[in-house]
Formats: structure tokens, sequence, C-alpha cells
């Protein structure tokens, strides 16, 4: 029994291809026991805005008691020329024989036989060409393949449940990309986190390349989690790198979605608007943008666009193919679009060329009808130009005045700034009088009295009382790109203070930029005896579940800081630091910054009523220049020495301030806990502090090297592991 008329289309060199299965006519006599593959190639005509027919060819195939189907076609190189030819699979069945010819269309549109092969069985699953040419399938979870060199059918050696990506990778060849059933051997070079991922999931993607005949790690594709839900994928970069794969891909799900992939890990998402998508492919338009064009089983088609986020930008229904190549010869990539259209019998009459831009051709549309008469498009186009000049117009104005607004803020800053840098340090701060400022926009609050009013006065006599061994120590330290400034404070001092934070202020005067620098202040408390070591204040920390370790609370706050006055902490040191981006400061070479502290003094009287004032305190200057950071002045020094870490106090805190901390409760019922502090000693090659023993410093190389540990062990069956990492 012979096929009446098959169709095939598939696009080549800006050219669609038609590929036709006719049965001759019949006429008187015996029946004509042959079929003709026949082949149109159609290009676009710019002028007439239709497909024209080029050029013609047949291949004409003996058909006695056969049934002749084209199974797919596709691009693909002749090893033997190393051009890119248009291939056909065609399937001949008779009975229970079944016979395959994969034939090569040449420019001068003659069909050339590559080579054929019979099995017992059709091909059904995952049918693939690639180059060569070469045909691949998988027949009962097992993957073959054939190619013109060999001409005859092999195995590969692994057993894939589908096949999602055949292509060409660097340095590899053609890889066929698959899933199959998790292995787990014993022993295996893969990392921890790839076996624990696959054993949970129990499938995995695999790589496996072709001439090579060489494994590839499924993991440079996609993680093995989403190997129950990917159905087809398209890779659309590699590259080599250090010698590793970088790969970026677009896959699409079971669950009607569409994920960005680069170099295994998933970069966005997108929510698909039908079920059941079967294929992707990409095109680059002339604006330079990404297109991902998905194919549903529906028939439906959508393009997801990347710009920032991936997003739908259009869909259609009922499209009965969809080709992408330069069809009207802009130089970029246009979508071809072939509607199902069952009232014309000619294959290209209901189309649509798109790139989502510029270009957008519809079949049955007179584009000479469209355009407007010359005198209604002037005044149309003058009417626009007059609507785009007034909003010009208006946004000119609008920036004008933003502008102004800006400068004001920024005049208004440095004279405060000026102000409290004289106020901290007892100088007459001269306020800018009215009659000089009045033209600029900025007026004095005062309203030019000659005397202060007795508010300042008294918050100037405040600063002055602070004792002047308030503070006992200012230094400075360098981590990464952080710069660490630290206020001691004495142990003596009696007042209580709360919400106590640092402030740097540049000493130079900065017209244009503000003398200001933004820090995240902290406050490290640490006893005499180093038993503990806790940080309180802008500590962004996950709270525990089952204990709570915070320093955030009321009550933990309280025992920082006490709110009774005769109380006096003389067991343990605290130290204020403020935390801020070296960076910006480099760009002076040299800059002096004035360390300010703040805080609330806190009085109780004899009626048991309280009062909180604020005060402000000068710390002193820290000089910063290019050369000490250069010359390491300021750097962290952690070595070992006689199995101790030899890093100085401030050094310690100077990591603590730029770690986040976490804490783990460890519980153990039935047995007794492993010592967990031998284990940081010898495989993490920690080593503790020799200011501070119960704290250890990691000195193993990777990720985890500048990490602190602290392992505080209640009982034989209960701990708690102090972690501070960046």
């Amino acid at each position: 029994m012979l096929l009446g008329e098959q169709e095939q289309f598939l696009s080549y060199n800006g050219e669609v291809l038609v590929f036709q299965l006719l049965k001759p006519k019949l006429v008187e006599g015996p029946t004509d026991k042959t079929v003709n593959l026949c082949v149109r190639r159609m290009v676009f005509n710019r002028d007439t805005k239709m497909f024209v027919q080029k050029s013609s060819g047949a291949f004409s195939m003996h058909a006695s008691h056969s049934k002749i189907e084209m199974v797919c076609c596709c691009c693909t190189t002749d090893s033997r020329t190393g051009l890119i030819l248009p291939c056909i699979l065609v399937k001949k069945k008779k009975q229970n024989n079944v016979k395959y010819l994969l034939l090569l269309l040449h420019s001068s549109n003659q069909f050339e036989q590559s080579f054929h092969f019979k099995l017992d069985y059709e091909l059904k699953e995952d049918i693939r060409l690639f180059a060569g040419p070469s045909v691949l399938w998988r027949h009962t979870n097992k993957l073959f393949y054939i190619s013109s060199n060999t001409c005859t059918v092999q195995s590969a050696p692994v057993q894939l449940s589908s096949v999602v990506w055949t292509g060409e990778i660097v340095n590899e060849g053609t890889v066929v990309l698959g899933i199959r059933t998790a292995c787990l051997p014993e022993s295996e070079d893969a990392d921890e986190f790839s076996i624990s991922d696959r054993a949970i999931w129990g499938t995995e993607f695999f790589g496996y390349a072709i001439q090579t005949r060489k494994a590839l790690t499924g993991t440079c594709f996609l993680p093995h989690a989403y190997s129950r839900v990917v159905s087809s994928v398209y890779v659309c970069k590699n590259e080599r790198w250090k010698k590793q794969l970088r790969i970026s891909l677009a896959a699409i799900t079971h669950k009607n979605q569409l994920i960005w992939f680069q170099n295994g890990l998933s970069k966005g998402v997108c929510e698909l608007p039908y079920e059941k998508p079967c294929s992707v492919k990409t095109a680059v338009t002339s604006s330079n943008d990404l297109l991902f064009i998905v194919s549903f089983a529906s028939g439906n088609i959508c393009v997801v666009q990347r710009r920032g986020s991936l997003q739908v930008a259009s869909k259609w229904q009922k499209v009965k193919s969809v080709l992408v190549d330069d069809f009207i010869g802009c130089g970029s990539e246009q979508l071809l679009l072939l509607f199902k259209d069952d009232s014309d019998t000619d294959v290209l009459s209901t189309f649509k060329i798109t790139d989502l831009g510029e270009v957008d051709y519809t079949s049955g549309i007179n584009y000479t009808r469209d355009v407007p008469a010359t005198e209604g498009l002037q005044e149309n186009s003058l009417l626009t130009v007059q609507a785009l000049e007034r909003r010009l117009q208006a946004g000119f104005t609008s920036v004008r005045e933003l502008q102004q607004h800006l400068e004001l803020r920024k005049r208004v800053i440095l004279e405060s700034c000026r102000a409290l840098i004289d106020l901290v340090e007892e100088r007459i701060h001269i306020l800018p009088k009215a009659k000089e400022v009045k033209m600029e926009g900025l007026v004095s609050l005062w309203d030019d009295v000659e005397n202060p009013p007795h508010s300042l006065s008294k918050e100037t006599s405040l600063v002055s009382k602070v004792p002047e061994h308030f503070t006992e120590k200012l230094w400075q330290r360098v981590v990464g790109d952080n710069l660490i400034v630290g206020v001691k404070l004495t142990e003596s001092f009696y007042m209580s203070l709360a919400d106590v934070s640092l402030s740097l202020v540049m000493d130079q005067d900065f017209s244009s930029i503000s003398p200001i620098i933004k820090c995240q202040s902290k406050v490290i408390k640490l006893n005499k005896a180093f038993s503990a070591l806790t940080v309180s204040s802008c500590q962004l920390e996950p709270p525990p579940k089952k204990m709570k370790l915070d320093l955030h609370s009321k009550d933990d706050l309280k025992k920082e800081f006490p709110e009774r006055p005769s109380v006096v902490q003389l067991d343990g040191t605290k130290t204020v630091i403020a935390v801020t981006s070296l960076s910006p400061l480099l760009a002076f070479h040299r800059v002096c910054c004035i360390v300010l502290l703040h805080a609330k003094k806190k009085e109780q009287w004899n009626d048991g009523l309280q009062d909180s004032k604020k005060i402000t305190v000068l710390c002193g200057k820290i000089l910063l220049s290019l050369e000490d950071i250069s010359n390491g002045r300021y750097s962290v020094k952690m070595l070992k020495d006689n199995s101790y870490c030899t890093g100085s106090l401030e050094d310690i805190l100077a990591i603590l301030a730029v770690s986040v901390r976490y804490s783990f409760q460890i519980v153990s019922s039935d047995c007794t806990l492993t010592p967990v502090n031998s284990w940081l000693l010898e495989e993490m090659e920690c080593t503790p502090f020799k200011e501070c023993h119960d704290n250890i410093f990691c000195h193993k190389a990777g990720n985890v090297y500048g990490t602190v540990f602290n392992w505080s062990l209640k009982s034989p069956f209960e701990g708690v592991l102090t972690v501070f990492c960046r």
C-alpha cells in the first residue's frame, strides 16, 4: 500500500525546501510501482510578499508492495567535503522487514543515497540526524547509531531512558545527552553532592561522545535534580575555559516551563502558555535578541524572550511548521510560521515572517493598500512631532528641577557635616547668613541669631564632660575589600551605654561629595577568660529552631548593656567596630577620617526615674593611604606558631566583624558525640588563637580558609557549634 502524499519542510540558506512523497497518477495498464520524492526550493519575494518556486527536483524509488514514509529531515555536515547539506531519512516497510535510506540533496537538486540499512523493527524513539551524515536512535533503552563511514549499525555501551539533545561539543565531537537510571559506584571521582543528588532522584543526566566513545559528566549540562522533568534541551553555547567545559542551554520540562541554565546552574525560568511542550530552538534577531521558540504537541507555538528575565513575547495556534533562517536576506534570523489551512492546496499560502521587531510579513495582506495618502501622512507626522517636542520640553524642565533639588540637598548635608565636626572638636561653627545663601536657596534655620541657642550650648557642654579615658585604643585593619575601624572602650567607664555606634567622617573639605562615610557598626564583647566571643548589633543570622543563641532579644541586650549604672562590667572588654567598603576611599590615595562614637547615656535618679541623653565622643583620627595598604601594613596576619594562631586581638576582632555567625545545636540521644575539637584541629587544619583558646582558625586551603569555629560541649550528648564565615 502506497502513501498518496507526505510533506516535510526544511530551511536551508534562506530557502524553504518542501519535500513531498507523490504517488504517480494511475494510467491504463499495470500499476506503476514507483514513488517520487520531490523537492521544491521556495524563496521569498520582497516585492510581491509571497513565496515563489526557484527550482525543483525528484528521486524515484521502487515501491513494490512496500509502504514508503519520510521519517525526518535536517541539515548536517557531509564529512567528505565539510559542506552542510540537506538530508532526509526515508523508510520502506515490507511485511516484517524495514529498510531505511538516508538521502543527501545537492545544490543541483540531485539526490544522492548516502547509505541504507535494514532492521527487524521500526524506529520510533529519539531519532536524530547528525554530522557524517549519521543516524542515531534509541530502542529498548539502548542507543544505536550508523554513519556513512561505516555503514553498519553500532550500539553504544550505555542505556538511556530518553535522549534530550544531540549536537557538537568543543573537543568532543558529537555528544548525546540523555537520562538514565542513576549509577552509584562505591568509589568514584564525583563530588558528594552529585552522588547524593542522584541517590535522591534515582536518575541522572549522562553525556556520551560518539566518536571518542567517552562518557561526560551530566552535571556540566544540567543538575541531576531536573532529570525527572526535563523533556528536551537546546545547547546555545559551549566552550572550553581553563580545561573546564562551560555550557549555556535552554530546557523545557513536563511541567510546562522553560529554564535557562549556565554552567549547570539555573539562571531563569518562564511559565509556558500551553501544555505538552515538545522541542525548543533559538533565533538571533536584528536587534541581537535571543529568542527561544517552543513547539507544543497541539500544534501551538510560543516565543520566549530573554531581556533581564525570561518572558513569553508572542504565541500562535494551529501552526503546521516553524522554521528559522534569514528568509528576507537582511543578515539576521527570522521566524517562518506555516499555518494549517485546509482550504488551500498550496503549502506556503498561509504564513507569517517575523522577528518580533521591525520584520513582519503576513500572507493575504496587500501592503500597498495599507500605505496612507501623502497629505494625511504629512499632517499626522507634523502633529506627532509637535506632541513629542512638548513632551521633551516638559521632561527637560523636570530634570532641571530635580538637579537643583539634588544640589541643594548636597549643600545642606555638607554644611551639617561641618557643623557636626566643629561641635565635636569644640570649635565655634559660624552659621551661613541668610543674605549670603538666599540666592542659592539655602537659608539658616537660626535666622542669623548672634548667640547660639541654649540647647546647643547644653549639648556642647555635654560633650565636653565626657571623660578623656573613655576610649582606650583606636585601631584599623583591612580584610579583603573592607576597612575595619575599632574603638576599645575602657573597663572602668561608669556610664551605662545603649545604641552604641561609630561614624567615619573625612577630615578633608570636599565640595562635590559628602564627607560622611557609609558604614556598619557592630559591638563585640570578649571576656577576659576568653571563654566566649559574642557579636551583636547588625549580624545577619537565621534564628535556630530549638535553641535561642542570637543576641538580638531584649534580654540579651540588657545583659550586654545593663541599664543600672551601679553595675560595672569589670570582667570583660567591649569593642565598637565600624565596617565600610575600602574601594571608594582608595580613589583619594590618601585620606584622613575622624572617628566619632555615638551612644545614649542613661542616668537613674533617686525617685527611680531614668533619663537618657545622646552623647557624641571624638575617638581620634585614622590615616589611610594607598601605599600603606599595598605594603600590607593593616592586613590581618594569621600565622602558625607552636600549634597556635599568632593573630593579635585586633586581627581576631576584624575577622569576626566581617563574618556572619551561624550557630548549630548538635544533639545525640543514642550515643556520645565524636570529639569535634579533634576533628577541627586535624581534618580541618585549624589552630586555636593564642589569645583565645576556645576559638580556632581554619588554615585549610579553599573556600573554608579564614573560618572561625567555636565548639562548646554542654554534655557528652549535646553541644553547640558556632561558625564565623565570610
